[in-house]
């Protein structure tokens, strides 16, 4: 999922701390980057889930990749709309501004949902920056008492998943405050990332191959 970078309209949390240009330059740059990095793996079919719809056309975008709208409601509606949409198979909706989100830590959560019915990239600011589900035999429906923005945004979430088979990838980090921003410096706007030196506990997504190939929706903002 991603937006078109516009001043005052992406990063807005980030923006009351650094400005608004502060803000802008951060995403421009971190959203070009994930999706070079990521849309031209073999393992997966990318999707760019646009908000608002009207911006789908924008050229700012890779002509090559699909894109489709993400429609209207909150954070849960809007992540839930490509796993309606799209054709079978297991989906992952990632995050288009996570400086440090791999091929690999989407692979592990793309390998997750061969057990398990649900995957979450877990933030460090206890949030998500991935979702992805199996979507056999049902399409989950997880967010009903999803408390969006919180420090307990993915525990509120996994409440309504009690008894379900839940997997996780690596844990990253938000960008959301000056000392984020100075941690993460020095990978944005990178494509090619150094290597990890402290692995983590760990846009959309389709697996090419004898299986239903893997959807992977990249979304502007983790949870």
């Amino acid at each position: 999922m991603v937006k078109v970078p516009v001043a005052g309209r992406v990063k807005t949390r980030l923006a009351r701390r650094v400005g608004i240009g502060g803000a802008l330059r951060f995403y421009r740059a971190t959203s070009a980057s994930v999706i070079a990095r990521l849309s031209r793996q073999p393992f997966w079919e990318t999707h760019l889930a646009v908000a608002p719809d009207a911006d789908m056309p924008s050229r700012v975008f890779p002509r090559q990749v699909r894109r489709l709208g993400q429609g209207h409601g909150d954070l849960g509606a809007r992540m839930q709309r490509p796993m309606l949409m799209l054709p079978p198979g297991p989906i992952c909706v990632i995050g288009t501004d996570i400086p440090d989100v791999r091929p690999e830590d989407v692979r592990r959560a793309f390998r997750a949902l061969g057990r398990s019915a649900i995957v979450f990239g877990p933030a460090e600011d206890g949030g998500f920056w991935l979702v992805g589900q199996r979507r056999r035999p049902r399409l989950l429906e997880p967010y009903a008492a999803a408390r969006w923005s919180a420090p307990d945004t993915l525990a509120s979430v996994l409440v309504s998943l009690e008894g379900q088979d839940v997997a996780f990838t690596a844990r990253l980090s938000d960008v959301d405050v000056p000392d984020d921003l100075a941690c993460q410096a020095h990978l944005i706007g990178r494509r090619v990332l150094p290597r990890r030196i402290v692995a983590g506990a760990a846009a959309i997504l389709t697996q090419i191959g004898s299986e239903p190939m893997q959807q992977g929706v990249m979304h502007d903002e983790p949870a």
